[in-house]
């Protein structure tokens, strides 16, 4: 049974999805990192929140670690290069507090236009400055949306049932998209231009680092007010501190900060900066929607092998995974067959799609196929950081699916380039779900994946059958199925064998050794179902 350390605070309702899931769980709460490492060994699983810092040292103690969930959007506190090279994966709940976030960048618009916290302050001080705190509606303003995903899609809604026009920034907005949306699509300095309140809702990358800076901020109007609930470093505090004193902004209200907890920052003295701790997904509905999300999904994984929200592998719903995994099997296998023959200087690799297999999602198949044929020739490559690692080792990867008629219902082709030329195997599945060789070298010849396999090449000459026949026998090797092909009639032939029990390290130099024969591999599969 899976098992999975809850280590942050969760609703307790995820441990019993867990559990009625058929995965042991633990929790402990308040691990130090020396405590977290002692014991993460034992774990198939890890679900967090912010607390947790998933280091690579913790991922270096993780022997049998296959998912990290955090259970919210922001994964800031996990090395996800560092899962990634050791084959976990990382999934987060990006849907879960976008309401909650959204509704929050929301009220921060409306604090800030009527000076909500100041008036606060000042009344309940005893004093009454009514003509002090002189705000503006926004009916008829225009909202400058920087982000237009999940949660900036929510927060446009709700400000134009406020009557806002919005006009928003997104290099993956599509203008079909934009329209559906009601919001009109501007590029950056344009909106920077034209809003009066503007509001980031993106990813802090190396792209959107600073977005916000003092360049940016002289672009904008007079008045304008900007709010910040993503991700901090996204607006240069310095230039907002001075754009403020100025008078060039009019007010600020950040949620986010560069540096968290913020105890000290450069925005506090200004009255007219309104500062909360976080709380964009702090709310009690949106706290258990990410908790129950992330149980959920990480039991999907664990039990039925569906991936969701992955961060760092392609997603498999829980749906398509009972139909993807025989073509998944399939891929591992015909790319362990191609791993397990030699080749010197491998360039890439092309993994075609054919029949059936064109119309599904490619991405998990891919990854197998990748895990299957890195496996044998390298150490701890799993579906996970397969492609990483061909990358890191200059293999291009090359994925093509074919429209067009197939000589079978489904069929996946694999062929790797190297220094000596190409090899290229093809394999389909029997009755729907049994994975079969058909086509080795271009030449038809069909097989099972059977635990211990001969491949020959081999010249196509009387007595050859005979003579590996003697051999075999002579050295007590039983010969169980025996599969035959060939380009044409005395040329170029393949041979695929399949034996009981593997082959003596003593006898492959003899085999090698028979006069028809060119190459020779001893192969090994895992019993199907492993």
């Amino acid at each position: 049974m899976p098992k999975v350390l809850i280590s942050d605070e969760l609703s307790a309702r995820a441990a019993k999805i867990f559990m009625e899931r058929g995965v042991d769980v633990d929790v402990k709460l308040g691990l130090s990192p020396n405590e977290l490492l002692k014991i993460i060994g034992d774990y198939d699983g890890l679900a967090i929140r912010s607390a947790t810092k998933v280091t690579e040292e913790v991922l270096d103690a993780a022997a049998n670690l296959k998912v990290v969930g955090r259970a919210g959007i922001g994964i800031d506190n996990v090395d996800i290069g560092a899962a990634t090279k050791r084959g976990v994966i990382v999934m987060n709940t990006p849907h879960g507090n976008s309401v909650t976030t959204a509704e929050h960048a929301i009220t921060m618009i409306l604090a800030l236009a009527r000076q909500i916290p100041e008036a606060n302050a000042s009344t309940k001080a005893g004093k009454w400055e009514k003509s002090r705190f002189m705000g503006t509606e926004i009916t008829g303003k225009t909202l400058g949306l920087i982000g237009c995903g999940n949660i900036g899609t929510i927060v446009a809604e709700r400000a134009q049932g406020l009557k806002m026009r919005v006009v928003g920034y997104d290099p993956y907005l599509s203008p079909e998209n934009a329209k559906r949306l009601g919001i009109e699509k501007l590029e950056l300095n344009d909106l920077l231009k034209r809003a009066d309140f503007i509001t980031l809702h993106t990813p802090l990358t190396d792209a959107t680092r600073n977005i916000v800076d003092a360049n940016a901020l002289n672009k904008t109007k007079k008045g304008v007010r900007i709010i910040n609930c993503a991700r901090g470093g996204l607006v240069d505090e310095l230039a907002m501190a001075a754009a403020l004193k100025s008078g060039h902004v009019a007010g600020a209200a950040f949620d986010v900060f560069e540096v968290e907890p913020a105890k000290d920052n450069v925005l506090f003295s200004f009255e007219n900066v309104i500062a909360t701790p976080h709380l964009g997904a702090s709310t009690t509905e949106a706290q258990e929607k990410v908790a129950l999300q992330i149980a959920d999904q990480m039991a999907d994984y664990l039990i039925k092998g569906a991936i969701t929200n992955a961060l760092n592998m392609a997603s498999v719903s829980a749906k398509e995974a009972p139909i993807l995994k025989p073509y998944m099997t399939l891929g591992g296998l015909l790319g362990g067959f191609l791993g397990q023959v030699q080749a010197a200087g491998i360039t890439g690799i092309v993994i075609e799609l054919d029949g059936k297999a064109a119309d599904l999602n490619p991405d998990p198949i891919v990854a197998a196929t990748l895990a299957g044929w890195l496996g044998p020739f390298m150490e701890s490559v799993n579906m996970v950081n397969a492609a990483a690692v061909a990358s890191s080792n200059d293999i291009a990867v090359s994925t093509i699916r074919h429209d067009r008629q197939c000589d079978y219902e489904s069929l996946l082709r694999v062929t790797i380039s190297h220094m000596g030329g190409e090899r290229t195997i093809a394999g389909t599945l029997v009755g729907g779900n049994k994975p079969r060789i058909v086509e080795v070298q271009h030449i038809a010849v069909e097989s099972d994946f059977p635990p211990y396999l001969l491949y020959l090449r081999n010249y196509d000459k009387p007595g050859f059958i005979g003579d590996l026949g003697s051999l075999c026998s002579k050295h007590g090797i039983n010969i169980a199925t025996f599969h035959l092909g060939r380009r044409e009639a005395g040329g170029e032939a393949i041979a695929l064998v399949e034996i009981d029990g593997g082959l003596p390290a003593s006898v492959l130099p003899k085999i090698r050794g028979l006069e028809q024969v060119v190459r020779v591999d001893s192969l090994q599969f895992p019993p199907l179902g492993e």
